[in-house]
């Protein structure tokens, strides 16, 4: 079912804001940004800064490794290494639970390699679409040395048939003392073009 949304999903445009606080051993600081996202498939982006505030060197030295790296986690090779098949993970039941949108299976994701795409930790799937509605977790590779393992929130929401992200919240330990927390929020979704899905996950 996330692949038949992928390939359905032909272009829509986000607003995302993206917000983090820094403590630590260099002292501390706060920075936002709002971006405007445009993607048409298949992996093509255009991002627009529409405004920053804040610290510099957040701007700087965080938020465009963010943007460089939101652009390549949309091209073809990194949605293959990210997926959540069983060409990435091993997957384990275990349970089922009551969410705002209903009744969700829980999974314990394990990833087979270490991969800044992939995650550890645990998904709850819509028991009606079958879509990713939450992940916990943290990554399976550690991108920095600068960084240890940070812990990883997602949420989705449903923009018409399509559930697309609504927030990321990330709280990163940083090595010598310190940490970051950083939310990425998904605001106004507009889908620009899709096709109608062949069947809802709940008539499969």
């Amino acid at each position: 079912m996330d692949l038949e949304r992928s390939e359905a999903l032909h272009a829509y445009q986000v607003s995302e804001v993206y917000s983090l606080a820094y403590r630590g051993f260099l002292g501390a600081g706060t920075a936002s940004m709002v971006v405007s996202f445009n993607y048409r498939s298949p992996g093509t982006t255009t991002l627009t800064l529409e405004s920053s505030s804040g610290s510099k060197l957040i701007l700087n030295k965080v938020f465009k490794k963010l943007l460089q790296a939101e652009r390549q986690m949309i091209g073809a090779e990194a949605q293959r290494k990210a997926a959540l098949n069983r060409n990435n993970y091993d997957f384990e039941l275990t349970g089922q639970q009551q969410t705002p949108s209903g009744l969700a299976y829980v999974l314990r994701i394990s990833p087979k390699r270490k991969d800044t795409f992939l995650c550890r930790g645990r998904i709850w799937v819509d028991a009606k679409d079958f879509a990713v509605i939450r992940l916990e977790g943290e990554p399976a590779k550690n991108p920095s040395f600068w960084t240890k393992t940070s812990e990883i929130e997602r949420i989705y929401k449903k923009a018409g048939v399509f559930w697309l992200p609504s927030s990321n919240t990330s709280t990163t330990p940083v090595r010598f003392g310190g940490h970051a927390d950083m939310v990425i929020q998904y605001n106004n979704y507009l889908i620009t073009s899709a096709e109608p899905l062949r069947a809802s996950g709940a008539e499969r």
